[in-house]
C-alpha cells in the first residue's frame, strides 16, 4: 500500500502551492514562469535555464532604499 501524502495548500488563482509563490513581488507572474517552464519540461522542449535563473532572482530581490 501506497504513503498517503498531505494534500498542500495552493493558490486560488492559479493553483500553484503557495509555498512556491512566497516572498515573490508579484505572485501572478511568478505563477505563469513556472507553469510556462513545466509545460515546455513536459513538451521536452529547452528550457533557458539562465531566464529562468534571472526572473527568479528578480522576483524576490529587495529594492534599494535611498
Amino acid at each position: 500500500m501506497a504513503k498517503k501524502f498531505r494534500r498542500v495548500q495552493r493558490d486560488k488563482a492559479s493553483g500553484i502551492p503557495k509555498k512556491y509563490l512566497s516572498g515573490s513581488k508579484n505572485r501572478r507572474k511568478k505563477a505563469e514562469e513556472i507553469k510556462r517552464t513545466a509545460l515546455a519540461y513536459k513538451r521536452g522542449e529547452r528550457i533557458d535555464i539562465r531566464a529562468v535563473s534571472r526572473s527568479r532572482m528578480a522576483q524576490g530581490k529587495k529594492r534599494k532604499k535611498r
